[in-house]
């Protein structure tokens, strides 16, 4: 599209503030209330205080036209005068966006003072498209201390782009605001153990024997514990039979507790089963390949470097992050479909997927052919290998990981600072360390007992090695192994907030499983 500079018909942006919002959570501790600008002080006082929402210029919201390339912004105060800390999320409301993705983005900033410096909580990040008039999150988890007032600004940017934005001129963005809010029961606990006590969980001390298949439910009485990328994850392991979610109209196993509070799931289909039961429904995507080709180490990769079909000279050149694999593309256009397209994606958080391709060399995988080098058609273990035992007699050396050692592959949407930011949409796939961690016990032994075994294969993000051909680790009975080029299902993998985790209601089983009842 040609970008002119005098182009007059742009955007008008109707930002509406709702009329008052009184939302209890956690018990009747405080209450939010908008002042809207009609000059009346709206409040509810209760016995710890009130959180007031304001628009700093007085009014219910403004309307303004933008020309391509321009922006208009926004700003308010929220201010918290009760005796608990309070923990603030902002939606769209009714938001109509008919703009194409990427037109219009905003940037949503934060600061102690008026006049201070402000800090970018959310950066140039694309208003929501939607066909009719939904819901969507804005910015979570914004925490607003006893007795201070926070200031605001939201930035909204009608971008010139790369591609043709003739459809620009025909479309609109409508939409009001909703705040919601919540006030800690106990400062004192951390997200982690918000969640755990959610989950009517308790902890684990020791560690299992990953070796071991897992017959009965081991975390009954309390879940085990391992370190993460966010700090310590808590994972379940076994016939558990009390880890059912039901989300986007689908239900899920949950796999662990993220050291972030979040929650880890498994889709599991459309409706509940129980363990041991077979059925091609649990797994979402039938016969996919994770990629076409298997005549290059870079195949193991979730993404890869050069193009589908060249040759990789060097490990760097192998594991660079350039195009996608084929697993990758399903499954994310499985998420943007069920999830994101429906308007679930703003509950789901952006949390780290380990395509671990780390080369730990023959003295680690215990494979003695293992040349370590990772490209080409170079014989080499990756560190699942290592783990699972595959190449020892010495079952002590089965172990279990969740933190990802390389940020190159620890595969992130938008987060750059733990991830590689490479995802198109905030999905994966369960990792080998995971399967053993849930109890399918070392490879070739078998278990239809655990709570992941569905009587159809699927892949796992995990490579395995290249000999003769790329192989990734994937699930049956237990932990098995195969060629990048069979025909497997996909089952996602996404983790839930932790701040809509604190709104489940349920008991984790197959009957009362936790979901969100409006």
């Amino acid at each position: 599209m040609k970008k002119n500079k005098n182009v007059k018909k742009g955007i008008v942006i109707g930002l509406v503030a709702c009329a008052l919002i009184l939302v209890g959570f956690l018990g009747s501790y405080a209450y939010f209330i908008n002042n809207i600008g009609n000059n009346k002080n709206q409040e509810v006082t209760v016995e710890t205080g009130t959180m007031a929402l304001v628009f700093s210029d007085g009014n219910n919201g403004f309307n303004k036209e933008l020309d391509f390339g321009e922006s208009a912004e926004k700003t308010f105060t929220i201010e918290n005068t009760g005796s608990r800390e309070g923990v603030v999320s902002i939606s769209w409301m009714n938001l109509l966006n008919t703009y194409l993705e990427g037109s219009v983005t905003y940037t949503f900033l934060e600061s102690d003072t008026e006049d201070g410096e402000y800090t970018e909580i959310v950066s140039n990040k694309n208003v929501p498209k939607t066909t009719v008039a939904e819901d969507k999150v804005l910015v979570s988890g914004i925490t607003i201390p006893a007795g201070t007032k926070k200031y605001y600004k939201l930035v909204i940017q009608l971008n010139y782009t790369d591609f043709d934005q003739t459809e620009d001129f025909r479309a609109k963005l409508e939409t009001q605001f909703k705040m919601t809010e919540g006030i800690l029961k106990d400062p004192t606990l951390t997200p982690v153990e918000k969640t755990l006590a959610k989950l009517g969980k308790t902890i684990k001390e020791g560690n299992p024997n990953f070796a071991e298949p897992s017959t009965t439910d081991e975390t009954s009485d309390g879940l085990y514990a391992m370190e993460d990328d966010y700090g310590t994850s808590y994972y379940y392991r076994g016939a558990v039979e009390d880890n059912y979610v039901k989300f986007a109209g689908f239900y899920w196993r949950i796999i662990r507790v993220n050291g972030d509070g979040s929650l880890r799931i498994l889709y599991d289909g459309t409706e509940a089963h129980a363990n041991g039961v077979n059925s091609n429904s649990r797994v979402a995507i039938e016969n996919v390949k994770w990629n076409t080709n298997n005549n290059d180490a870079k195949y193991v990769g979730y993404m890869y470097g050069g193009a589908n079909g060249s040759a990789s000279t060097s490990k760097e050149e192998a594991q660079t992050n350039e195009t996608n694999s084929n697993i990758k593309t399903a499954v994310e256009n499985w998420y943007k479909s069920n999830i994101a397209d429906k308007g679930y994606d703003g509950y789901v958080s952006d949390n780290i997927f380990c395509n671990d391709r780390t080369t730990p060399g023959s003295n680690v995988t215990g494979w003695d052919s293992d040349t370590g080098l990772g490209y080409g058609t170079n014989k080499t273990g990756y560190g699942a290998l290592a783990r699972s035992g595959l190449e020892s007699a010495n079952h002590d050396k089965v172990q279990a990981k969740f933190t990802c050692e390389n940020k190159n592959d620890a595969f992130t949407k938008e987060d750059v600072e733990r991830g590689n930011g490479k995802l198109g949409e905030k999905v994966g796939l369960i990792t080998a360390d995971e399967i053993l961690a849930a109890g399918s016990g070392a490879v070739n032994t078998q278990s239809k007992s655990y709570y992941l075994y569905k009587g159809s294969p699927y892949w796992s993000l995990s490579p395995i090695c290249y000999e003769m051909g790329s192989n990734v680790f994937f699930v049956l009975d237990g932990l098995e192994t195969n060629g990048v080029p069979a025909s497997l299902g996909a089952t996602p993998v996404i983790s839930l907030s932790a701040e809509y985790v604190s709104k489940l209601d349920g008991n984790g089983t197959m009957e009362s499983p936790f979901e969100l009842i409006s």
